[in-house]
């Protein structure tokens, strides 16, 4: 998923953001609420984590504001503010689930991954399917041929990322902003060795070829033309 993280305490976003792209997701982190309100209804995030007290605008303006211009945004509040009232006001102003600080990263996961799949359900694909490769994004499942194959985070958000995008060529420097959110290097091999992982699994044990590789430009990923 590709998740907007807004919260000003750097601590706190460095400690969530490097645990998310542990579990191969893409963190945009931004400090200040109106920023956050401009990409919020500007990009196409699967999920955002809000911190309510955060400058500029604050957590649950920033909620209501999203929700008046009809965003659609799974939203997850977090906050030292834990008492009854305060998860009630935030859920009110339109958030999706409210998590307290302190809290365990886990719980954020779990609480992440179950609303960032509640609204898109009866709106968009959960099932991906090229050829006989399919990945369930609900489920976390790859499968080709019906044989299931065992993917790395990172490896799964990369097989996604080329299945959303078939036929299409992804250049090095659109895989590296996306999955690993880096500015181009050029002299990073790192996409390179998830591409040559991947197709160890997904391509190499079976016959037909979907991975290809676009010379001097990047990956396609396609059935036989």
């Amino acid at each position: 998923m590709r998740i907007l993280l807004v919260e000003d305490d750097k601590r706190t976003s460095d400690y969530i953001s490097s645990g998310l792209a542990s579990s191969g997701h893409v963190t945009d982190v931004l400090r200040d609420g109106r920023d956050a309100l401009a990409a919020g209804l500007r990009e196409p995030y699967d999920a955002a984590i809000v911190d309510r007290m955060i400058p500029g605008l604050d957590g649950l303006s920033l909620v209501r504001s999203l929700r008046a211009a009809g965003g659609k945004l799974p939203i997850i509040l977090l906050t030292a503010m834990g008492g009854l009232e305060d998860r009630v006001e935030g859920l009110d102003a339109g958030a999706d689930d409210y998590l307290a600080k302190p809290f365990a990263f886990s719980e954020l996961l779990a609480r992440l991954n179950a609303v960032g799949r509640r609204p898109p359900i009866a709106q968009q694909k959960t099932v991906l399917r090229v050829a006989d490769l399919e990945l369930d994004l609900v489920r976390r499942v790859a499968t080709r041929a019906g044989h299931c194959v065992e993917l790395l985070p990172r490896e799964f958000a990369l097989l996604e990322f080329l299945m959303q995008n078939e036929g299409r060529v992804l250049t090095k420097t659109m895989l590296l902003e996306r999955i690993w959110n880096f500015n181009f290097d050029p002299q990073s091999t790192v996409v390179e060795t998830h591409v040559s992982r991947l197709r160890a699994k997904i391509d190499k044990p079976f016959a037909v070829q979907l991975i290809h590789t676009i010379r001097n430009t990047g990956y396609s990923l396609h059935a036989p033309r």
